[in-house]
């Protein structure tokens, strides 16, 4: 089969989880003998062409724009002009995916030019995000998200939650939508390299104190103001032994206000971005992951502290309850609560034996169920289902 994957996320370009997903699902469909060709914007001095891991990647020029709506419209314009002429020449396609309504005119404009079934995978959806639509900007975008809904042949997402949430917000028929999680290498997670994890460990705690981390973007849906809400409690029944580190780039200035506000700021590091290579070395070290979203479509990054052999605690919002079975691969607290969200901390850092166990459960599940060779079979599936089901109809 030959699919044309359109994203607007790829490394090195990475912003959120989509970068990640399709750098990683995408060779593997390779390997099941799939031509895959991947557009996407240029990004620095990323090559405008080059394979990587079988996967033949087409970066595409896109002129600035006055902002980041704009810049989506020259992009969508671009990718549906090197489209057009990358399905002329290296067409016929079976399949064209598009991730998410950033990439989602182009994607359609292609659709109806070549008549070539259309698949969406709708990562998180605005409505979500702010827990409704209550902004132009807002009705702007989840329009967009809508309309590439609507034109999808089917549309993949990463957890049961997602397709109540995509039926409920876009309006799209339940049984369009197919859920295939996300998934992880762990053995990126392994090291190679020796290093000595005693003097490491120092650049962000005492010998004495436990380490507890947040690592992800400082937007007001991940919840870091809750952790920081829990802390003192935890730092109370720790008594003080207890270094909370938040890993991430972006504005802080509020979480750190907070953090000063508490009486906690000596007791948290705001450690600002944090390359890929250095978090794995950190989280060698940690005692303990929290991720406690106020909205979370799946939390790959709760699969990421499985696959580093970190315990995890997260709120019970999204498709984190999917992910994280409670008490079996980690610990499920109340969302927006910091009494649930410390009891959760507490119960890892007090009890080494259930820690460990949690920690071995949970890497196991990673094969069992987030492995990406087994979810790219899913998503081959869906491929096949939707060729047969084109050729049973006329365009």
């Amino acid at each position: 089969m030959k699919i044309l994957v359109m994203s607007w996320e790829f490394p090195p370009r990475i912003v959120g989880g989509i970068a990640r997903h399709v750098s990683e699902l995408y060779p593997e469909l390779v390997k099941l003998g799939h031509e895959i060709h991947l557009m996407t914007p240029e990004f620095g001095h990323a090559p405008l062409y080059e394979v990587v891991e079988g996967v033949r990647v087409h970066r595409i020029p896109v002129p600035g724009g006055n902002d980041f709506f704009h810049w989506i419209a020259n992009m969508n314009e671009s990718m549906g002009s090197h489209g057009g002429k990358l399905m002329l020449e290296e067409g016929p396609f079976d399949i064209i995916h598009a991730h998410d309504w950033v990439v989602g005119d182009a994607a359609i404009a292609l659709k109806h030019s070549f008549k070539v079934p259309l698949i969406a995978t709708i990562h998180a959806t605005e409505h979500g995000r702010y827990n409704g639509i209550y902004t132009d900007t807002q009705r702007y975008i989840s329009g967009k998200e809508e309309l590439l809904a609507y034109n999808a042949w089917r549309i993949i997402v990463c957890t049961d939650y997602m397709r109540r949430e995509v039926e409920r917000a876009l309006h799209s028929p339940w049984d369009k939508i197919d859920v295939i999680y996300n998934g992880i290498r762990p053995e990126k997670k392994r090291h190679h390299e020796y290093f000595h994890a005693q003097d490491f460990r120092r650049q962000f705690a005492e010998d004495d104190e436990k380490i507890v981390y947040y690592v992800g973007r400082m937007t007001y849906e991940k919840g870091v103001s809750v952790l920081l809400s829990a802390a003192p409690k935890v730092l109370w029944e720790m008594g003080g032994y207890v270094k909370f580190v938040i890993i991430g780039g972006g504005n802080t200035d509020n979480l750190k206000k907070q953090a000063w506000d508490l009486g906690i700021w000596h007791k948290c590091y705001f450690t600002g971005f944090m390359s890929d290579e250095y978090l794995d070395k950190f989280q060698t070290i940690a005692d303990c992951a929290v991720f406690p979203s106020l909205y979370e479509p799946f939390g790959i990054v709760a699969l990421e502290s499985f696959a580093s052999r970190v315990p995890v605690v997260v709120s019970d919002t999204g498709g984190f309850p999917e992910v994280v079975q409670h008490t079996k691969t980690g610990i499920v607290t109340y969302t927006n609560n910091p009494d649930s969200l410390a009891w959760g901390i507490l119960e890892v850092l007090k009890n080494p034996s259930y820690r460990q166990w949690l920690v071995d459960n949970a890497y196991e599940d990673l094969e069992r169920r987030f492995s990406w060779p087994k979810l790219a079979k899913q998503t081959e599936d869906v491929y096949k289902q939707v060729v047969k089901e084109k050729l049973q109809v006329v365009w």
